[in-house]
């Protein structure tokens, strides 16, 4: 192979918040059936797929943003980008020999859904560095096959979950959404966070509760309207296990936030603000209450500003040499 077949392609994917998290009593699959309001927000991480590498399978490089922990991502087959990898070459009959780096500014099991994103864009990455041109149906179906949150990651913007969440149908959300994100330097592990639901809740009706007046919140483009309605029953799960978030939470309102709530299963606190002035005002707030709390602890709370609707996986870099 001369080096005119080198080619590397870099697609960039959003994580997302749950504007609604609605969650059923779980199924005898072990599934919780959900009803969500999925949010993306401009926090991203960058996958770069590169052809010209010979071997049994693919090859992972991570890194990261100061604020990522990636002592825990695994670099074989546990992890889904290894697994969107194999899973499309697997589908399209052709070795997976192609190298794959991840550069991550989304945290590890923090809520996000980064692990999903990452995996959403590698095989937008692969099917354009291979050129496949799958249908989006296609590439739907087998992010699917990866997991509840991997579609979405895929699609972007605003839109409504149900099932596992891999049921999708896009919301019009024509308005700019300001955020204030905190992270952790520890993350939490979403089969915990369920296990966790199960024991509190063990007569959950099957039915999730609706996510129509969020919907119907977006549509009105009111930040304040939205704020009274935002909702997940994941968080009391969360809060049990990690009872400072529950503090956090009080403390980015008491700073002039609308709203704040753990995004997924945490551990990631989302603040709902009035506008952009506001946002920069609360995340000053946050930053400087979290530079008082890591003098005694060194593990410190990042406090990011981001917006939403974000896009869905779209490719940002093409390289050929």
């Amino acid at each position: 192979m001369t080096a005119g077949d080198v080619r590397t392609l870099t697609v960039r994917a959003a994580a997302k918040i749950n504007l609604h998290l609605g969650v059923g009593a779980v199924r005898a699959d072990g599934y919780h059936p959900i009803d969500t309001v999925f949010h993306a927000v401009s926090l991203f991480d960058d996958v770069s797929a590169r052809s010209g590498t010979e071997g049994a399978g693919p090859v992972l490089d991570v890194e990261g943003s100061d604020h990522v922990d990636l002592t825990e991502v695994p670099l074989d087959s546990r992890n889904l980008v290894h697994a969107a990898a194999t899973r499309l070459a697997r589908e399209e009959r052709r070795s997976p020999d192609v190298r794959i780096g991840v550069h991550k500014s989304i945290p590890v099991a923090g809520g996000l859904a980064g692990g999903s994103a990452d995996a959403a864009a590698t095989l937008v990455a692969l099917d354009r560095l291979w050129g496949l041109e799958l249908e989006d149906q296609d590439l739907l179906r087998v992010a699917a096959e990866l997991g509840s949150d991997v579609p979405f990651a895929l699609l972007g913007g605003t839109a409504r979950g149900t099932g596992r969440g891999d049921v999708l149908q896009r919301v019009d959300d024509r308005s700019t959404w300001w955020w204030v994100l905190v992270t952790s330097p520890q993350g939490l592990s979403t089969p915990a966070v369920y296990r966790r639901f199960d024991e509190l809740f063990p007569t959950a009706p099957a039915r999730p509760t609706s996510g129509d007046a969020v919907e119907r919140a977006v549509h009105s483009g009111d930040p304040v309207r939205l704020a009274r309605v935002l909702h997940n029953d994941l968080e009391p799960a969360a809060f049990d296990l990690r009872p400072g978030l529950a503090d956090l939470v009080s403390r980015g309102e008491a700073a002039g936030a609308l709203k704040g709530m753990v995004s997924g299963s945490g551990p990631t606190c989302a603040f709902l603000c009035a506008d952009a002035e506001a946002a920069r005002a609360v995340c000053a707030e946050l930053r400087e209450t979290e530079r008082e709390r890591s003098a005694a602890d060194a593990r410190r709370r990042t406090v990011l500003v981001t917006t939403g609707p974000a896009p869905g996986v779209h490719q940002v870099a093409y390289e050929r040499r």
